[in-house]
């Protein structure tokens, strides 16, 4: 019993850190990524080159991997390959970590994995949350992790915002967050999150690319489990009818 609730209290700490939980405290917003859609996902690769590719490298996805998100080899090679990589090559960055530690201080990570490690509700409300901070060395800040050392790398599609926090009354309340637009951008608010809901949407796949067949296969498993589980249990009566 007691190991019950420590699983349970486990669990429940878990699901609270992804739910709620960010190093400013700010309240995550729920990803509304699908999987099935492969057209986000095509959007979600080329915000991916153009905007991020850049500075951070996704080191374990090659661009021939693309073609599981419903791309042609030529499509990738015309329209996502921006550098002289070959369709077979890693989504590399061409600076190396040695430039980029010098040049910022620390290398910007690889983001094969980080919808995994982060979580896609993270990265899908950090990726919203910029704003603009003067006491920084890039100008701006995250509500999601402050004292970010990354600049905002889609403020051209956003614009510019500030931040206002008003802490509550009370020894439990809330702090309350006010987005200010300082300047626009070329997108609106809703182009803005569809925008990131896509790069969120394929920054999943590439932590994963064999999520779908992996399910997909897993079903086709169980239902084998469950034909054969009939079939023994039908053999194991026939054996043991007879016995009293």
């Amino acid at each position: 019993m007691k190991k019950l609730l420590t699983g349970l209290a486990l669990a429940c700490a878990a699901f609270t850190a992804q739910t709620f939980a960010s190093e400013g405290g700010y309240r995550l917003d729920r990803a509304p990524i699908d999987q099935n859609d492969v057209v986000s996902r095509q959007a979600g690769a080329r915000t991916f080159v153009n905007y991020c590719l850049n500075c951070h490298s996704a080191q374990y996805m090659r661009y021939n991997r693309l073609q599981d998100i419903g791309l042609t080899e030529q499509q990738i090679r015309d329209n996502l390959i921006l550098t002289g990589d070959k369709v077979g090559d890693t989504m590399r960055v061409a600076m190396s970590a040695k430039d980029a530690k010098s040049w910022f201080g620390v290398p910007p990570p690889d983001l094969s994995v980080v919808a995994r490690s982060r979580g896609v509700d993270w990265l899908y409300t950090y990726l919203r949350t910029f704003y603009r901070d003067p006491a920084t060395a890039s100008g701006w800040n995250n509500a999601v992790f402050p004292n970010v050392g990354m600049p905002h790398a889609l403020w051209t599609l956003q614009g510019e915002r500030s931040l206002q926090r008003k802490e509550g009354e009370g020894e439990h309340a809330a702090v309350e967050y006010k987005w200010v637009q300082m300047t626009p951008g070329t997108q609106s608010t809703i182009e803005y999150d569809r925008t990131v809901r896509d790069l969120v949407n394929f920054l999943a796949f590439v932590g994963e690319p064999a999520a779908q067949s992996r399910k997909q296969i897993g079903i086709w498993v169980l239902l084998v489990l469950g034909m054969l589980f009939v079939l023994v249990y039908l053999v194991k009566r026939e054996f043991w009818k007879d016995v009293h």
